[in-house]
């Protein structure tokens, strides 16, 4: 059935379709909603809530304008540039594996170890850092944080870590078609609006619980909790922590970027990168400065 609709989509549209950012573009109006929800559930509870005092409506209005110009980056880059190299690369596929009741629940648990090592990188390799700090840059935490994205995805090369997928025979529509289903739900997890749910559910999947962590600049709570709808990868390998009452969770980064500006917020760390990548004083130095952890050196 998926395949089918993305046949005949690339029949009208053409083959690059992003539909990643047309899922991602269709549920806007649910996101909005939602957090409008959010915010009178919060505003039910009270100023006494822990978090009522920042909530910020410029912080809103920025996560909302960095989502807004994320999404038009990312389909126009998507229709010039690396659509037609994902497609190039699917050219090489070993198999064609077909979507269907069978191979969906796999598939999707594929994309999801697949988005595991995306998001360990983004954390963990300064190159991918410069463009996924915009996300974690906010002091606050609402549903609009979801939105928070930055412009230098596609520069940097996401789409790098699911190509595996499509070299293994999964149609690039159908990858990223389940990766929009992970964005999608992680939209409704950056929220204080939801304390822990049941242990069942805390142990298998992403929650707010498991996703304040992963927001958190307290040092036991850095670079933690990478899933993105199960957490199962971050159990298996190492990197899961559990929110705790008696540690409250600090929202931004280390070195906190105090600015409403989307192009101040994009590319600070990206200038940062590069101006340590020329003083470093050799080739091997500038590769560390590329590809080790941000503050690798201090």
């Amino acid at each position: 059935m998926l395949n089918e609709i993305i046949n005949q989509t690339h029949a009208i549209f053409g083959p690059h379709v992003d539909w990643k950012q047309m899922v991602l573009m269709a549920a806007t109006p649910i996101f909005l909603l939602a957090f409008a929800v959010e915010l009178y559930v919060r505003k039910q509870n009270g100023p006494e809530h822990r978090m009522w005092s920042q909530f910020d409506w410029r912080e809103i209005v920025t996560n909302l304008g960095l989502g807004g110009v994320y999404q038009v980056i990312e389909l126009l880059l998507h229709i010039a540039i690396t659509g037609a190299l994902i497609l190039w690369i699917y050219e090489f596929r070993l198999f064609d594996i077909p979507v269907n009741g069978w191979t969906i629940v796999p598939l999707f648990v594929g994309m999801e170890f697949c988005y595991y090592w995306f998001h360990r990188a983004s954390h963990r390799i300064r190159w991918f850092w410069s463009a996924h700090v915009v996300h974690h840059s906010s002091e606050t935490m609402n549903m609009t944080t979801a939105m928070r994205q930055g412009l230098l995805y596609s520069v940097t090369g996401w789409w790098l870590f699911f190509m595996p997928l499509v070299l293994l025979g999964v149609h690039p529509g159908v990858v990223f078609t389940l990766y929009a289903v992970n964005l999608f739900y992680q939209y409704f997890i950056h929220t204080e609006a939801v304390g822990k749910l049941h242990p069942w559910l805390e142990f298998w999947f992403n929650t707010p619980s498991a996703h304040r962590v992963h927001h958190g600049r307290n040092p036991e709570y850095i670079d933690r909790n990478y899933g993105g709808v199960l957490i199962i990868f971050d159990r298996m390998f190492g990197t899961y922590t559990e929110e705790r009452d008696d540690n409250p969770v600090e929202y931004g980064i280390v070195d906190q970027i105090y600015s409403h500006n989307i192009l101040t917020l994009n590319f600070h760390e990206f200038r940062a990168m590069w101006r340590d990548v020329f003083a470093a004083g050799s080739f091997t130095g500038g590769l560390k400065q590329l590809f080790l952890p941000p503050k690798w050196d201090r």
